[in-house]
């Protein structure tokens, strides 16, 4: 925010230093009560959602569902792809996505199964936000929060970056049981929390594709390629052979007809592949440099937490039948 100010106001040629600064100190007091506002929200969300009985979950994750997306979720017989979701939210108790849903964790998974050489060089790993030395980290990393999802932040330049800013949206994070956040993820309920530091990873273009590896009872279905999503993400969806199919998961589509095809591609559906073996479903996450390396991101069992955006919105059910649940 700080940054933004101070490019924009000299444009105008008339704001003066002083103003300047007023208006940072006033940008810092902002924060600091947004901080304090966020803390008794998560208080007050933790006191309400402890206190459900979880017989009740079922009802309230259907007006949930209902508020979100104008949709009656039907947990009873669900069909379409989102609606699948929301009942593995409930109904899936396998304990292994609760490890491997930890950030921090499933590293350990990663390098049993695939191997070290595919997992993101770690920095650091903290129970506070209070413990990070950040005079002993590089000028640029990547700080996450384990237990979730969205709670990450690019430090590209660490000399421009708010380090008190970032310890206290750090601090936040960890006061956040994710798994109440966005509609009854329980998988993320019992993960020990804790922050990680990675290793800034980006291509000669400043880009580093996201290659979305959509699997079903082990075998990969679609990928989904992001990309620039720093500044303005989009994304193109392709079949095993690369050709690109008529539809998108969340971001606006990809202009370009002509996107190349990775040279190591049926290397990253084996990955994707292996790694998926044994999960009604789970969406592998991998990324691509320039020298063709590749890099484990995530994996994700509840895709936007069963509220996907598909366009066009038929694709959520075609989807769904990919999904084979228990009887």
């Amino acid at each position: 925010m700080k940054d933004l100010l101070n490019r924009i106001l000299p444009l105008s040629k008339k704001a003066s230093a002083n103003q300047i600064n007023i208006l940072n100190g006033r940008f810092d007091s902002l924060q600091k009560e947004l901080y304090e506002c966020q803390k008794k929200i998560d208080r007050m969300e933790k006191l309400l959602y402890y206190q459900i009985d979880p017989d009740k979950y079922p009802q309230i994750l259907k007006q949930w569902y209902k508020d979100r997306t104008g949709n009656v979720l039907d947990l009873e017989n669900p069909q379409t792809y989102n609606e699948k979701i929301q009942w593995l939210k409930l109904y899936d108790k396998d304990p292994r996505k609760t490890v491997l849903a930890d950030k921090y964790l499933v590293r350990d998974w990663i390098r049993d199964k695939i191997g070290e050489e595919y997992l993101i060089p770690l920095l650091g790993v903290y129970r506070q936000a209070s413990e990070i030395d950040f005079n002993a980290l590089p000028d640029s990393f990547v700080l996450k929060a384990n237990h979730g999802s969205g709670m990450n932040i690019i430090v590209e330049n660490k000399a421009k970056a708010d380090l008190n800013g970032i310890r206290r949206k750090a601090d936040q994070w960890l006061k956040k049981n994710y798994s109440f956040v966005t509609g009854f993820e329980m998988h993320y309920d019992d993960i020990p929390r804790r922050l990680i530091v990675e290793k800034y990873m980006t291509n000669e273009n400043d880009d580093l594709p996201d290659y979305k590896f959509w699997c079903f009872s082990g075998k990969c279905k679609f990928i989904e390629m992001v990309v620039d999503r720093k500044r303005n993400a989009r994304e193109a969806v392709f079949d095993l052979e690369w050709n690109r199919l008529p539809f998108t998961a969340g971001n606006p589509s990809m202009a370009e007809n002509d996107i190349e095809k990775p040279a190591v591609l049926n290397k990253m559906i084996t990955i994707a592949e292996k790694l998926s073996e044994g999960f009604i479903h789970v969406r592998v996450d991998l990324y691509l440099l320039n020298d063709s390396d590749i890099r484990f991101g995530e994996m994700t069992f509840s895709s936007s937490s069963g509220v996907c955006p598909w366009d066009p919105p038929k694709t959520d059910y075609e989807i769904g039948k990919m999904i084979e649940l228990p009887k």
